[in-house]
């Protein structure tokens, strides 16, 4: 009985997996308090780096999870988000990591209804289902109520941050804790 509840525990932590869910402006690059629409407006924030490299060292998939209403309000293209996005990718590869998936959803309000978009939890969920997310192990940081929203509603912990607030803290908390659930 003993050898079958460590068996299932051994082979939970090797099927499910911790992961940190971000949404992206005002706490991966800038917030310029409107749409990015170019490559030029995408500064990324100077301390992500480190902090992402750390989850990424203690095991964690990193994923964004962004609306981009800017795309269905005809700011700008997919292409050009996709540029965005190529960069962060770039930029966080030179520091040995990189995010596993990002989601973005095209839509807005005032053009169209979705599933997909912040409060929903969709792509967070896709996330989890694809990836094999252990909810009880990841967490979400965002700068507004509807990322934590979707956070909840997906399962996972969120943390409401200030835009372009350092996200130190947080990661640092959220890897010691994990480290003392895993000794346990």
């Amino acid at each position: 009985m003993q050898f079958t509840l460590l068996l299932m525990r051994i082979l939970l932590k090797i099927i499910l997996k911790k992961a940190a869910f971000f949404d992206r402006d005002g706490v991966l690059n800038l917030e310029i308090g409107d749409y990015i629409k170019q490559i030029d407006d995408f500064k990324l924030l100077p301390f992500i780096f480190e902090n992402l490299k750390n989850l990424h060292n203690e095991g964690y998939l990193l994923f964004v999870i962004t609306n981009q209403g800017g795309i269905a309000k005809q700011f700008y293209t997919h292409e050009t988000l996709k540029k965005m996005h190529d960069f962060l990718q770039h930029e966080c590869k030179k520091h040995g990591f990189e995010f596993t998936e990002i989601y973005y959803c095209p839509h807005h309000p005032i053009t169209s209804n979705c599933i997909c978009r912040k409060p929903g939890s969709l792509m967070v969920e896709k996330a989890i289902a694809k990836y094999n997310v252990d909810v009880t192990k990841s967490f979400f940081i965002g700068d507004k109520e509807r990322d934590i929203t979707c956070a909840n509603d997906a399962g996972v912990k969120g943390y409401l941050i200030e835009s372009n607030e350092d996200i130190t803290t947080i990661i640092n908390h959220e890897i010691k804790l994990n480290s003392l659930i895993n000794n346990n």
